[in-house]
Parts: structure tokens; C-alpha cells; sequence
């Protein structure tokens, strides 16, 4: 011991005989205590030094029981005795983990051990129950400061002592045996404290005392069982003794025919030689049959596993312990306790509950003290329903808002098992006290419903028909199911669920038949877009058509111009030529206010135009609104350039941005039904949690096997589902349980496994795949299909993939090898109009990269048939340019706007390529650099031109053309495509809509955390509502979560899904876009240009034409962050041939199976003059290397719009 605390100890005083002699600076000594264990480290050394001196013991209790009277210092050491009695929970925070720390806190358990034995007298509760019945006869206006504050340290210190749990090692304590914590609650009995506390609860004064006894109340019926304690006393002796000859008797049949089964196994003659046996059909490890050397007897008992070292589970993989275990006390004390919970429901229960539950309501009270409170409803709601039954003791816990209560606590704390994996047992433990408490209030409901007091079945009859309307009390227990972890609840969590599932179906099944119909609340999540609209200052669609024609027009403007100018009162004050509130940077607004200039020119606005037309000059100065000092005739000229130039406009109401999606929950009634609740626990998680508790069904009660029967009977003999009992696991049990020799105390478990097996044989002898379904727990799909044979389901869905039979795969090998190499003629085509079955193009080419006949997909891309060459004069022009932009940003961006022919992208690439200017296409890729506008633009209509075509956005890094992908690679990516495609189109059939909606929610909600913070981790999917729950567990929402990158949980490790750190904002808006493909589909399409003749176009004018519909269509998906890909006039604007030809990225198809087959029947039909509309396809372009963050890893989803 330090020589600091061994030298305050020695001066606390000593012990002669049984008296106890004090030093005169013991005061002193008690307060240095004090401090020391005040800034004592995290080891706790100075109260473990404490401990292994006994200081309590030798010292401590001395001084308070035989100096009492000394109140300075009994109030020092009430205070040195709550500091070292309180919980080592409370000192450490928590168990420890590490070796070191984990010793230290087993042994100030051990001393705290020590102390709640030596409290075990009647001496120190007899000073303290006296000394607080002082404190409390004194009145509010008497009593002092000092006086509360002494009573709550006594109430403290008797809550630290039995706090402590038990040492079951040490104690070895058996029923009827009097425990150290049954001595203490005899001592708090002889000493008269328990009527204190039945004071303070019942007193109004007191009130302030009300959760201290409360726990102090629940502490000392720690391990004591409300059923039983209820049940002390002569009368009820008798069925003790019953029900302990019962179990007995189960013993002594299974050790009767242990003893028989032994004696069979002796041979009549001793052999020294007892045989070696070859078991047919079973092989050893080569090929031969196994050899076995032991007598036939022993051969029932053979298995592969005798001799293996048993495989060690890991303690993140144990189940749960009990954390406390019931057993009878004393019967002396059985019978204080018992008396004791008379006089509290009598007393005390109605008042000191409902002070409580206003202080937690009110959130008065200390976190996590709404534990005692459900602990209190339960056992004494259940003592008095074994008892007595008198509802009107418990009325102030009897009502829908207690269920309400509970439920809500039962919701928040099984959500916090999820979320908080540190604290998941005490979590869990949580949970268990509040399903207690509900299983309590409806078995309490259920016996009013039995009543003779028609008062009472009225009341029972309203508290029913308010739990059972409620959707979220019905949906409660298959939430908990769902949510079960053995490695965090106990089995005495999933006993009391089965329990509570059972009584609560046996409620509503009686309530339902008892009415003709039955109305219940039913609330549905829809999702609601709050949209936002633009209100850009611009004319909406193209420029209205005037009459006559802009000549018409010109003449009276330049009238009105001329005086105009020469207005000297002409102000530029009176017109903005920028919108200040847009999000759109003002250097960005340019374009816009070119078009506001030219709506005032067409409206005949002449001096307004010209007002704007002026400031906007000194907003952007420079050459595009003329310079400072322009000339009056230059400046009509350049108005009317404006008014004559073809502008591209952005619509005004039909653009709109979603700033949010909300969730709205509609609720509604509709007529329930029982057996469609019943389904709902018809799926594999609920089954595997009963034969999980089947398991133990010799440790069962009567009660929880009869339980466990009546729900496996419904699901089977009810809802006709016998399959889904189909599992080997359970046909062991079963086995396990008819060979059991004390089956004769099963009989109800042991008809329904009869029951069950005859129902297999019998699907058995005409579906023999039913014995490989054994292997597997299975869903309701896979039951019907079991008994209305395989494939049945796959009559009505349309989503699947067409099958081929052998006959036509044969045609359609010969026709392909019949057609390959002929010139002039595309093969898909031919091979369509040749079969006899109706085929798409599309599934034509896809089953020809199955079969192997082709490599890839692009074997059959159309051929081109606008091409344009280059002449020797554009071939120099366009080395020109490329010497003169090769070191600004955007190479590509300056060659195409400053190049006289215009030509596409792809071609101006490609022709680069071929005259060797670039090595690679890498090389034209823009820089993600934003450079200012250039001072020395030209002038006149081609600038004008320019300038409204500079705010496109351009495609980086994405050409027509590109074919350098291995073809292995992207088979594989298409195949993956239109699997991830197949998969969202099912689940949308299938009403996933909701969790795909959430899904994509999170992706974009991550990709925005991802964007502000700079850095990026594994985000968890946490579903925190049914239906998304559900969605995680369903297979085909895994396998799509799987096809968009999203990683499961490791195993052992984690329980969520997984967002990857590796996933750019970028990515994850691509894949939520993906999602999101279903609703956009329906989105009808921009409107076409009114006033355009496209018959009379030429090349030129197609081009531009083409550029108008493409900036309304990037104005349109801005928001979304899509880059739209341009488009030429030979490459699909008239003849809708043109084909996205991507880098050497993987590509995936994300447009659904019959918008594929509506694209083909268009390429299919015959071209016409005037192009329609065609529909939007969309490509996930995804770099090979998805961590390449440079100016090349750029490539973002791509929609391309066919004109």
C-alpha cells in the first residue's frame, strides 16, 4: 500500500474486542480518503488498495455503527462508503477489453464482492434505516439542506449494495438456499427499511425520492420470479412439489432408457477380436469404403467428426449470456417479498408510476431511468395478475398511452442495437425489458377480456380494438424477428418474443372472428417532389415567327433607333442586364442577355434594346457588345446582326430543379385479414429464429414448445406451406426428437413432426428435387414452386430473356454462317428476316456473343453512310489551327469553333490521328481549367455566332468512333449491364420502388458529404423503415446493390451494406442517375423548335439547328451533372444511324429491355425525309482505372439525344 494511504488508514483509529476506538483525527482521515479516491488514475489503484485492506470492513462499518451519533463524521464516512461501494461498471465506464485493464476491473468486482458480504447484517441497516426515519419525521420547513442530501446518500449507498452482482463461483448457492443477497434483503427486512420505502413511494412529500426507490425496489427483486413469488405460500406448495416430481420424472425415463440402450449394446460373448466391418456407401478418404473397427453396436454412434479438434468460435461470434439467472430464494424470505409486493400495488404502485412517467416525459429524469420503470410495470403487473388479479391496482399502467410508451422505447432501442455496435448488448438488454413490459400489458388485457365485470371486457374491448387498428403494433413483432442477433439477445429474449407473438396472434384471431369485418390503419410512403421553378428572364422556345419577316421589321426599328440615340435623357439605369439572384456566375449570363436584347428587337422595343444593349456593354466589355466607344451607325449594325442571328434559348417553365425528394406517408383504412397478416411471418428469417429456440426444447417450459408448435402449425397447416418447414436442420431436431426416450412429455411437438414428415415423403414421391431443397431455407416463391412444380411463377413475367430452343438456335447458326461474309448487306438484319420465330435485332445479337459465334457486340454496328471527305485546303486549315491552339486548354474546343467546314467531333479527331499531329486522343482531352474570354474575338455575325454557341459544355474524352476495347471485356460489361438493368426493372415490378428511391437518396447524399469534406470513407446503409428493411434483404436487391458497387458486410465484422470509400461524387451521382431511369422514361421529351423547316436544311444549317436542341438539352440535365455528347448531322440527325462509339472505358447499356426493342424497331423501318423523335439511350462510361483522379479521369454518364 502507498505509504500516504497506510498512514491515513492507521489514523483512522482501531479495533479492540467488538469495540471499535477512533483516533482523534479519524474526521480528518475519512475526508483524505475521500480526496484520494477523488484523483485516483484510470487503474483505480487507491480503491483497490482500499479493498485489499479491508478498509470497509475494519474500519468504516465500525465508525458507523458505533459512532453514529458523531454527525460530522457519519456523514463523512456515508460519504467514503457511496464513493467505494459504487458499481465498477461506473468506474471503468465499461468492461475492459485489454488484458491489463480487464484485471483491474475483475478485481474491484471481487472487492465490491467483499463488501455486500460484510453488509449482509442487520447492525448497519438497522443504523441506517434509523437514522433516515429522523431525517424524514422532520417537516419540509425543518429539515435542511444538509438533511437531503444525507438522505439521499443513504438511499444511494443501499442502491451501490445491491447493485453487486452475485459471485456464483464463490456462492454455489441452490434454490431454497439463502444467498449473500438474501441475507441483505433479511437484514433491510429486520432493520424496517422496507417500510421506509413503502413510505417514501407512497408519499406525496417524498416525491423527490421516487426514482431512487424505484430502483432500489427493482434491484432487490432482482432474481426473483413475479409468478412464483405470488404463488407462496400453503396452497400453492403443492404445485411446486408437482411440477418438480414432473421434471423428475422426465429424468428418470431418460436415464431408465440410457441404462436399456446400454445393456443391448453388451454382446452375449466376450471377444478380444471385436471385428472389422466395411460400411458400404460411405467412402473413406480415398475411394474405397469406409473400414470400421468397432463392434455393429457401436455403429449407430459413428460420425465422421469423432476425433476432430472442434473448431473454436470467435467471441464477436458467441451468443449471448444471460445476464441474470431466476432462482427461489428462502422461503422466509419469499415470504417477505411476497407481503412486500401487496402492500407496494396496494400503496404505492399507481402513484409512485405515474409521478415517474411525468418525470421521464418531461425528461426530468436521468438517462436511461425509463429501464425501471418498465421494469415495474412488469413484475408487478404480472405479481398481480398471479395473485390476485385486480386491474384497478394497476390502472395508472393500464391504457393505450402506456403501449404507446413502450412501444416507442421497444423502436428506439432495437434501432440503437443496429447504429451503436459498441453498446449493442446493453442495448439489447434495453429491448428485453420493454417486450417484458408489453407481454405483460397484453396478458393483463387478455385476462379482462375474460373477466365476469362486463365493465372490465368493455375496457379490455377498447384497448383492443385501438392496439389492433394502429399498424405500427402490428408490424412490431416481425420488426423484432427481422432484427434478432443471437451474438447480442439472449435466448430468453427470443423465448419471451415467441411468447408475446403468440399471445398477441391468439388476441387478434379472436378479436376477428368475434367481428364480421375488421378496419385497421394502413399508411403507405409516397414519394413527393418539391420542385422549384427557374425564372430566367428569357423567352421560352424559339423566337416568335413575325409576319412578313425581319425586312419587315428592320425599318421601323432603325427609326425608332435613330431616335433613340440621339435621346440624351437615355439612362442605363433602368435596366439589369444580369440576374443577380440566379446561381449561373454573372460571366456566365451572356448569352442571355443577347437574348434579351433580341426579344425587346422582335417586340419592337427598339429604346429598351438599346438600354440593355448599353449596359450589358459595361457589364462584359469588350468586342461582343461593342466597345466603349463605338459609333452610332456601328451600333444599329450590330443590333441588327442581333435581331437577324439565330440564338439558342432556354425554356422557361418546362426546366425545373428538384431540390428534394420527401417522403409522405398517406394513411388509410382497408378491411384486415388474418390470414394475410399470418403471411407476412411465412419467410425463412422468423422460421430460423423458432427452430433456433426448438433446439433447446428439453430446458423449454410446457408453455414456450406449445408456442413454438401453434405457430410452425399455422404456417404449415394454415396457409398450406408445409415446404417451408422443409430444412435439414429441422428434420434433425425432429429426429433428435423421436428418438428421445422421455418423448412421451412432447406429445404435441412430437404429432407435429409426424405431421410434417408424412407431408415430405408425400412430395417426395413425385418431386424427387425436394431432397436437395433440404439444404436450403426457402422463401414463399420457392414453396409454391415446390408444390405447383418449378417454372410456374415464369408465366407472367415479361421481363425475362426470350428462350431458344434447339431447333432455332440451329436456324440461327446457319443463317449466320451462311451470311457473315457477305458484302453489302448487314448480317443482324438478314438473320431477323430469315427466322421463323419473331426476334428483335437486339436478342439476335445478343445470342449470337452467347452461343460464341461473334466476339462482341460491335461486330454488328451499322455501317456509316454520310461521310464527308477532306479536301487539301481544309487538311492545311485545320494544321493551321492545331499549331495555333496546341497550348491553351482546350485544343480540340478552339480547332472546332475557329474551323470553316464544321465537322464533328469524332472527325476532327480521327483526322488529327491520321495526319499525326497526335500520338494519342488522350492528348485533345480539355483541361479542367475555366479560361477567361477572349479579348480579340472577331466581329460581325460569326462572332455572334460563336459566342452563343461557347457556354455548350464539351463531351472530355468521349468520341464517335473509338473501337480499341478487348472483346472479351465488353461482353462481359454488356452482359453485366443488362443484368444490373434486368435486375432494377424487376424490382420495380416487384414494388421496391421505395427502396430504390432511398437508395439512390443515400448515393447522392454521400456523393454531396463527399464533395464538402475533401475525404471519403465506407458509408454504412442503415435502413431504418420496414420496406427498405425488407429490400436489404431480398436477393435480387443484394445482386443489384452488388452490380453498382455497393460492398455486403464482412463477415464476423459488419452487419450494413457498404458505400466505398473508393467511389468518386462523380460515380455515385452516375449510379443514383441509373436508378432513377424508370421515372425519367416517363419524362416526355423538349418539344421541337416551332418554326423550323428541317426539309431545307443543308449541312450547315442542320448543324446549328442540332446545336439549339442540344444547349436546350444540356440546360435541361445541368443539375443532374450529365455532359451531353454533340451530335453531328452526318452521324445520326437525318438517317438516325449514328452509333456512340466510347474510349477504351467499359460501357454499359443502362436503358431497359423494351426501350432496346423499341430503338431496334426503329432502326429497323425505312428512312424518311423528316427525322422524329427518337428516345433517349443512356451509357455509364466508367474509366478502367476508377482511382485515377487526373485531368483524364473525367468520364461521366453520357445521355445522347437523337434528332
Amino acid at each position: 500500500m502507498n505509504c500516504e494511504l497506510l498512514a491515513t488508514c492507521s489514523a483512522l483509529g482501531y479495533l479492540e474486542g467488538d469495540t471499535y476506538h477512533k483516533d482523534p483525527d479519524c474526521l480528518e482521515s475519512v475526508k483524505d480518503l475521500i480526496r484520494y479516491l477523488r484523483h485516483e488514475d484510470e487503474t483505480r489503484g487507491v480503491r483497490q488498495q482500499l479493498g485489499a485492506a479491508q478498509i470497509l470492513q475494519t474500519d468504516l462499518l465500525p465508525i458507523l455503527t458505533q459512532h453514529h451519533q458523531d454527525r460530522p463524521l457519519f456523514d463523512a464516512v456515508i460519504r467514503l462508503m457511496v464513493n467505494l461501494t459504487q458499481p465498477a461498471l461506473l468506474c471503468f465506464g465499461s468492461v475492459p477489453k485489454d488484458p491489463c485493464p480487464r484485471r483491474h476491473f475483475l478485481q474491484a468486482l471481487d472487492y465490491l464482492q467483499a463488501y455486500k458480504e460484510a453488509f449482509a447484517s442487520e447492525k448497519p441497516f438497522g443504523v441506517l434505516s434509523e437514522t433516515l426515519y429522523e431525517l424524514l419525521q422532520l417537516g419540509w420547513e425543518e429539515r435542511q439542506e444538509e438533511d437531503n442530501l444525507l438522505i439521499e446518500r443513504i438511499l444511494l449507498l443501499v442502491r451501490n449494495i445491491l447493485h453487486i452482482p452475485a459471485n456464483l463461483d464463490r456462492e454455489k448457492s441452490i434454490d431454497d438456499g439463502a444467498s449473500v443477497h438474501d441475507q441483505l434483503l433479511w437484514a433491510i427486512h429486520l432493520s424496517g427499511l422496507d417500510d421506509l420505502l413503502l413510505f417514501l413511494a407512497s408519499s406525496s412529500a417524498e416525491q423527490q425520492w421516487s426514482l431512487h426507490v424505484l430502483e432500489i425496489i427493482s434491484l432487490m427483486f432482482r432474481d426473483q420470479n413475479p409468478k412464483l413469488l405470488a404463488g407462496v405460500g400453503q396452497g400453492h406448495l403443492a404445485q411446486e412439489r408437482s411440477t418438480d416430481v414432473a421434471e423428475l420424472e422426465v429424468l428418470r425415463q431418460r436415464e431408465a432408457a440410457e441404462r436399456k440402450t446400454r445393456a443391448l449394446q453388451r454382446g452375449h460373448r466376450h471377444s478380444r477380436f471385436g471385428g472389422s466391418y466395411i460400411i458400404q456407401g460411405l467412402k473413406s478418404i480415398g475411394d474405397r469404403d469406409l473400414i470400421f473397427h468397432k463392434g455393429l453396436h457401436n455403429l449407430q454412434n459413428y460420425s465422421s467428426d469423432l476425433g476432430k479438434q472442434p473448431q473454436r468460435v470467435p467471441k464477436h461470434r458467441q451468443a449471448a449470456q444471460e445476464l441474470s439467472a431466476q432462482r427461489r430464494s428462502a422461503l422466509s424470505v419469499r415470504l417477505f417479498l411476497r407481503d412486500f409486493c401487496s402492500e407496494f400495488l396496494e400503496n404505492c404502485y399507481n402513484r409512485l408510476m405515474g409521478y415517474v412517467k411525468g418525470l421521464l416525459l418531461r425528461e426530468r429524469a436521468q438517462q436511461h431511468d425509463e429501464v425501471y420503470y418498465m421494469w415495474a410495470l412488469a413484475f408487478f403487473m404480472a405479481f398481480n395478475r398471479a395473485a390476485s388479479f385486480q386491474p384497478g391496482l394497476v390502472s395508472e399502467t393500464l391504457s393505450v398511452h402506456t403501449f404507446h410508451f413502450i412501444e416507442q422505447n421497444l423502436t428506439t432501442y432495437y434501432e440503437m442495437m443496429l447504429t451503436d455496435r459498441k453498446e449493442a448488448t446493453s442495448w439489447a438488454h434495453r429491448t428485453h425489458l420493454a417486450l417484458k413490459a408489453y407481454q405483460e400489458l397484453l396478458a393483463m388485457v387478455n385476462e379482462m377480456d375474460a373477466a365476469p365485470d362486463v365493465a372490465m371486457r368493455e375496457s379490455s374491448h377498447v384497448i383492443k380494438n385501438n392496439i389492433f387498428y394502429v399498424m405500427e403494433y402490428r408490424e412490431l413483432f416481425l420488426t423484432l424477428f427481422r432484427k434478432f442477433n443471437e451474438r447480442h439477445q439472449p435466448r430468453s429474449f427470443l423465448r419471451d418474443l415467441v411468447e408475446t407473438t403468440h399471445l398477441f396472434l391468439k388476441m387478434l384471431e379472436r378479436f376477428c372472428q368475434s367481428r364480421g369485418n375488421l378496419l385497421v390503419q394502413n399508411k403507405q410512403k409516397k414519394r413527393k417532389k418539391k420542385k422549384k421553378v427557374l425564372n430566367q428572364p428569357v423567352a421560352s422556345d424559339n423566337a416568335p415567327c413575325i409576319p412578313g419577316g425581319l425586312e419587315a421589321v428592320w425599318p421601323s426599328l432603325v427609326e425608332q433607333l435613330h431616335c433613340c440615340i440621339q435621346d440624351p435623357e437615355l439612362s442605363l439605369d433602368s435596366m439589369v442586364p444580369f440576374d443577380a439572384a440566379s446561381e449561373v456566375p454573372v460571366e456566365e449570363q451572356q448569352a442571355a442577355a443577347m437574348v434579351r436584347v433580341q426579344d425587346c428587337l422582335l417586340a419592337g422595343q427598339a429604346s429598351q434594346a438599346l438600354t440593355l444593349l448599353r449596359s450589358a456593354r459595361e457589364v462584359w466589355p469588350g468586342d461582343v457588345f461593342g466597345s466603349q466607344d463605338i459609333p452610332r451607325e456601328e451600333e444599329i449594325q450590330l443590333l441588327k446582326q442581333i435581331l437577324y442571328t439565330p440564338l439558342s434559348r432556354q425554356p422557361r417553365v418546362e426546366e425545373e430543379e428538384e431540390e428534394e425528394q420527401l417522403q409522405v406517408v398517406q394513411v388509410s383504412e382497408k378491411e384486415f385479414n388474418f390470414l394475410d397478416y399470418l403471411k407476412r411471418f411465412a419467410s425463412s428469417t422468423v422460421v430460423r429464429a423458432y427452430a433456433l429456440l426448438l433446439h433447446t426444447y428439453p430446458q423449454n417450459s410446457p408453455h414456450t414448445n406449445h408456442c413454438v408448435a401453434k405457430m410452425l402449425h399455422r404456417l404449415a397447416h394454415d396457409l398450406n406451406m408445409e415446404a417451408l418447414l422443409f430444412q435439414l436442420s429441422l428434420f434433425c431436431l425432429f429426429n433428435r426428437l423421436l428418438s428421445d426416450p422421455a418423448a412421451g412429455a412432447y406429445k404435441e411437438l412430437v404429432t407435429f413432426a409426424k405431421y410434417i414428415l408424412g407431408k415430405f415423403f408425400a412430395l417426395a414421391a413425385g418431386n424427387p428435387k425436394v431432397f436437395v431443397e433440404l439444404l436450403f431455407w426457402k422463401n414463399t416463391a420457392v414453396v409454391r414452386e415446390m408444390a405447383e412444380g418449378y417454372g410456374s411463377l415464369d408465366g407472367g413475367s415479361s421481363h425475362r430473356p426470350p428462350v431458344w430452343s434447339p431447333e432455332e438456335e440451329a436456324q440461327l447458326q446457319e443463317l449466320y454462317l451462311t451470311h457473315k461474309d457477305v458484302e453489302g448487306q448487314d448480317v443482324a438484319d438478314t438473320i431477323v428476316a430469315h427466322l421463323k420465330a419473331p426476334r428483335t435485332r437486339k436478342q439476335v445479337i445478343c445470342h449470337l456473343v452467347r452461343l460464341g459465334l461473334a466476339d462482341s457486340v460491335r461486330d454488328f454496328q451499322r455501317k456509316r453512310t454520310h461521310i464527308v471527305l477532306w479536301t487539301g485546303d481544309q487538311e492545311l486549315e485545320l494544321q493551321q489551327l492545331f499549331e495555333e491552339f496546341q497550348d491553351s486548354d482546350d485544343v480540340l474546343g478552339h480547332v472546332m469553333k475557329n474551323i470553316t467546314a464544321k465537322r464533328s467531333r469524332a472527325r476532327i479527331v480521327d483526322k488529327l490521328l491520321a495526319l499525326g499531329l497526335v500520338a494519342d486522343r488522350r492528348e485533345l482531352y480539355k483541361k479542367r481549367q475555366k479560361k477567361l474570354v477572349p479579348s480579340n474575338w472577331p466581329k460581325g455575325e460569326e462572332a455572334l455566332r460563336d459566342f452563343c454557341q461557347k457556354d455548350l459544355p464539351e463531351e472530355e474524352g468521349e468520341e464517335d468512333g473509338e473501337n480499341q476495347e478487348d472483346a472479351e471485356a465488353e461482353q462481359a460489361q454488356g452482359h453485366s449491364a443488362r443484368l444490373a438493368e434486368s435486375l432494377r426493372h424487376n424490382l420495380y415490378q416487384e414494388g421496391f420502388s421505395a427502396p430504390l428511391l432511398w437508395l439512390q437518396n443515400c448515393l447522392l447524399r454521400v456523393a454531396d458529404d463527399r464533395e464538402e469534406d475533401g475525404c471519403s470513407s465506407a458509408v454504412p446503409l442503415v435502413p431504418l423503415t420496414e420496406e427498405n428493411e425488407e429490400a436489404m434483404e431480398n436477393e435480387q436487391f443484394q445482386q443489384l446493390l452488388i452490380k453498382l458497387g455497393v460492398r455486403p458486410p464482412a463477415s464476423g465484422q459488419e452487419t450494413f451494406w457498404r458505400i466505398p470509400a473508393k467511389l468518386s461524387p462523380t460515380q455515385l451521382r452516375r449510379v443514383a442517375a441509373s436508378l432513377s431511369q424508370a421515372e425519367e422514361e416517363k419524362e416526355p421529351l423538349p418539344e421541337p423548335l416551332p418554326g423550323l423547316e428541317l426539309k431545307v436544311l443543308g449541312e450547315q444549317g442542320l448543324e446549328a439547328h442540332q446545336t439549339e436542341h442540344q444547349a436546350q438539352a444540356l440546360r435541361c440535365r445541368k443539375e443532374a451533372g450529365l455532359v451531353f455528347l454533340e451530335v453531328s448531322a452526318g452521324e445520326g440527325a437525318l438517317g438516325g444511324r449514328g452509333q456512340l462509339q466510347t474510349t477504351p472505358g467499359k460501357r454499359q447499356l443502362l436503358d431497359s429491355e423494351e426501350e432496346r426493342e423499341a430503338v431496334e424497331g426503329r432502326d429497323n423501318a425505312p428512312e424518311s425525309g423528316v427525322p422524329g423523335i427518337q428516345k433517349k439511350k443512356r451509357f455509364q462510361m466508367q474509366d478502367e482505372d476508377e482511382n485515377n483522379n487526373g485531368p483524364e479521369a473525367y468520364k461521366e454518364q453520357l445521355t445522347v439525344f437523337r434528332w
